[in-house]
């Protein structure tokens, strides 16, 4: 199971992000790095031993203003491999994104315009550069269209696999800086019903919820809070064999 580092960026910063209240959102403060400057903190985790990053540009997904240049210099300065939210709703805004030196471009329902876009999108990207994240707040699905029929989150993420996605991300921004925990009945359900690689975000609290994640047949988990907290520690994840 992969374990991957999470930064959020607002205003060219990396901020706390909480239970998706984003007009309340701090600057980090970290353990790890005292800068809240992208590129430094991207540092920081690599320096620890995480070879990839997810990046949740919030300027973009709020305002559609994408920080196209910080995914290029933390790419080339760090050589993390990114995952990146840049709130895909167009094939162009899909390819500048991966034109910056981006490995996976992720495709959040909460920007989705159409189901369509993600079939267009890995017909001309291909299955292994698209993620689509499942942005749910609690058991609600939050989305750019109208969802009809798919409102059922486990409906939809079948719709994604017919269209062929291969990599989703389950990611629950009411959990989000929480310290909640996951909702793992629900990701039993997802697993049961999805052949996908599945990740899993919001509410992580320690090495143990990793290693039931790992237990439940997650593919990877992003991890913010818990790690810039110190609640998860460099030397936990070795023991454990998850780094």
């Amino acid at each position: 199971m992969k374990i991957i580092p999470v930064i959020d960026v607002l205003g060219g910063r990396v901020v706390h992000a909480v239970r998706g209240r984003r007009k309340e959102y701090q600057p980090l403060k970290s353990n790890l790095c005292a800068s809240t400057d992208p590129v430094d903190v991207a540092a920081a985790l690599k320096a620890l031993g995480f070879g990839e990053l997810y990046v949740a540009d919030l300027d973009a997904i709020t305002r559609g203003q994408a920080n196209f240049s910080i995914f290029k210099n933390i790419a080339d300065k760090t050589g993390l491999e990114l995952m990146v939210d840049a709130g895909v709703d167009t094939l162009k805004k899909a390819e500048s994104v991966l034109e910056s030196h981006v490995s996976k471009v992720i495709i959040g329902t909460e920007t989705l315009p159409s189901a369509s876009l993600v079939a267009e999108a890995i017909g001309l990207f291909g299955s292994e550069k698209i993620m689509v994240s499942l942005d749910l707040m609690g058991d609600r699905v939050i989305s750019g269209f109208e969802l009809g029929a798919l409102k059922d989150p486990v409906a939809l993420l079948r719709e994604f696999q017919e269209a062929g996605v291969s990599q989703v991300i389950v990611l629950d921004l009411a959990r989000v800086g929480s310290g909640e925990g996951v909702n793992v009945p629900f990701l039993r359900e997802v697993l049961r019903n999805i052949k996908a690689n599945v990740y899993v975000g919001g509410g992580v609290r320690d090495v143990k919820d990793l290693m039931e994640l790992k237990d439940v047949g997650v593919f990877g988990v992003l991890v913010a809070t818990a790690l810039h907290s110190g609640k998860i520690s460099l030397k936990e994840l070795k023991q454990a064999g998850l780094l």
